[in-house]
């Protein structure tokens, strides 16, 4: 099993969505190396920490699974969509996603504040300066020790 952090802005799609909708598609990303993580990466079971941003409290806001392998994104297609893109065929997709089930909020958010002062975490991708990814892999002992950050 592998862990990894999903970054959503909460307005436009919150842990409170997910927890409504049961499963949903993880779409929208236009990054290559989101796009690798989700595609060569993600199985079926693995551990998501469902991380707001963009929003007054950036962090971990609760947990996910991953419920599929990575599919086309069926968005880059219509171009009528934000995601569309011209040169992407239905022959050679050039976006994925997963589809991301909902496990449980966190009693707490564990704010992107609380986690960039741990020295702990200092080798987490997240609190690095300048990582912007929306998608990315997290160590299992950062993942432990996240959350055992929970209770606190």
């Amino acid at each position: 099993m592998k862990y990894w952090l999903m970054k959503s802005e909460p307005d436009a799609f919150s842990i409170d969505d997910l927890e409504r909708n049961g499963i949903e598609p993880w779409d929208g990303v236009r990054n290559y190396q989101a796009r690798n993580f989700m595609r060569d990466g993600m199985k079926v079971g693995d551990k998501i920490f469902f991380y707001h941003s963009n929003c007054d409290v950036p962090g971990i806001v609760g947990i996910a699974s991953v419920a599929s392998l990575a599919y086309p994104d069926e968005s880059q297609f219509n171009p009528k969509s934000k995601y569309y893109d011209e040169k992407a065929t239905r022959e050679e997709p050039r976006w994925v996603h997963v589809d991301v089930k909902f496990e449980r909020k966190l009693k707490r958010t564990i704010s992107l504040e609380e986690l960039k002062n741990l020295d702990e975490l200092a080798d987490m991708a997240l609190v690095r300066k300048g990582n912007r990814l929306s998608v990315m892999p997290v160590a299992k002992g950062d993942w432990d020790f996240i959350l055992s950050l929970e209770k606190k």
